[in-house]
């Protein structure tokens, strides 16, 4: 029995995704093209651009296609900080790789804010460098992840918005793991900028978009034709997009938030159940109500991972944005977690595929790497 259990890298392929895809290759032409095959495949664009704004609380024109959620984050921060004349970045320890590279590369100062342990943003820390920057007339943009990919730690979006909001500052946030399960509610929101992915809702890889406000149509993320209203040029992959709008379109559908909150309910009982003295890390924050991502001290999560993945259970030790890497992770690092400890990270994410049989097969596959881990402790 095989499980897949790595939704937050990458869900599977949604069936009407996958139609809209082939549908879509079957036409021939530029999307740019003003003759017939050309306005076939404008108009597959324009529908799938209604979707993924319906889907993120957005208007159609907000909405910029990309190749994917790094390159949204990458020119939402770098570009960000070119177009509003920003005098320093603000990012979260907890963030993604694509913000915290983005802003390492972007020019600007940059301040790390920091994070209880359960991996919620210390408030207060962003506050001061508000008020520092407010006195030193100095220009902030502040990038944060709303969801950890790592842990589903949720932040408080609202309060951060509040923050900045009134200000002159700019915010921008990474909604790749909140799409299709949080209220994005773009368009009437205090966010600045706003990143998102296709394949993390059942899209194919190799899409996404940033949805900008108006005030920040001065970010051009590739300069080039006149695509994406002068946004980001070179010809749009219109299977790709009709793949991205047919998911936002159908992913609510297929995805019960109820159904896997309590399978992530399921799982962690089992956990402790099975193993007393299993970590849960965040437990105590909101969470996205799909991810647990646990340890159990003494097995390292790179003798756990061969294991499983050689009983047919697909899980991650974290980000999958690190090269095949597996370790610690920068997350639980800035969390606070003990090297020890951290290096014992697993995490397993549902989505819209997943079922009771998952659990199960984890845990018979699990129940060899502890019975492993048992016998060689006793051994010593």
């Amino acid at each position: 029995m095989s499980a897949y259990l790595d939704h937050n890298a990458s869900a599977p392929l949604l069936p009407r995704a996958r139609e809209a895809m082939v549908a879509a290759l079957a036409l021939t032409g530029n999307p740019s093209s003003v003759h017939g095959p050309g306005r076939a495949l404008r108009a597959v664009i324009d529908d799938a651009r209604d979707k993924v704004a319906q889907a993120a609380g957005a208007e159609a024109r907000q909405v910029v296609f990309t190749g994917s959620a790094t390159e949204a984050i990458t020119q939402a921060i770098a570009g960000g900080v070119k177009a509003f004349e920003i005098d320093r970045i603000v990012v979260c320890a907890t963030d993604h790789a694509a913000a915290l590279k983005a802003a390492e590369i972007s020019g600007a100062s940059v301040r790390v804010v920091g994070v209880d342990g359960d991996g919620i943003i210390d408030l207060g820390s962003l506050a001061r460098h508000i008020e520092t920057a407010d006195r030193a007339k100095e220009k902030l943009l502040v990038a944060f992840a709303w969801v950890n990919n790592e842990t589903g730690a949720v932040q408080p979006r609202g309060r951060i918005e509040a923050m900045v909001g009134p200000t002159p500052h700019i915010l921008v946030i990474d909604a790749v793991q909140a799409l299709g399960k949080r209220d994005l509610d773009f368009a009437a929101s205090a966010t600045d900028m706003m990143a998102i992915s296709a394949h993390k809702i059942g899209g194919p890889a190799g899409v996404g978009a940033l949805l900008v406000k108006g005030h920040a149509d001065t970010v051009r993320l590739v300069p080039g034709g006149g695509q994406e209203q002068g946004r980001r040029g070179g010809t749009e992959s219109a299977a790709l997009i009709a793949g991205f709008g047919a998911a936002c379109a159908s992913f609510t559908e297929v995805f019960d938030a109820g159904h896997v909150t309590d399978l992530v309910a399921r799982f962690e009982e089992r956990l402790l159940a099975v193993v007393s003295d299993a970590v849960i890390f965040s437990r105590g924050a909101d969470r996205n109500g799909t991810t647990v991502n646990f340890a159990v001290p003494g097995i390292r999560n790179t003798v756990a991972m061969m294991s499983l993945d050689l009983a047919g259970i697909a899980v991650s030790s974290g980000s999958a944005c690190s090269s095949g890497k597996v370790g610690r992770s920068h997350v639980l690092s800035a969390m606070g977690v003990e090297p020890n400890l951290s290096e014992c990270g697993l995490r397993v994410s549902f989505g819209w595929s997943s079922t009771e049989k998952d659990i199960d097969a984890f845990f018979a596959a699990f129940e060899t790497v502890l019975s492993r881990h048992r016998r060689d402790g006793a051994a010593a």
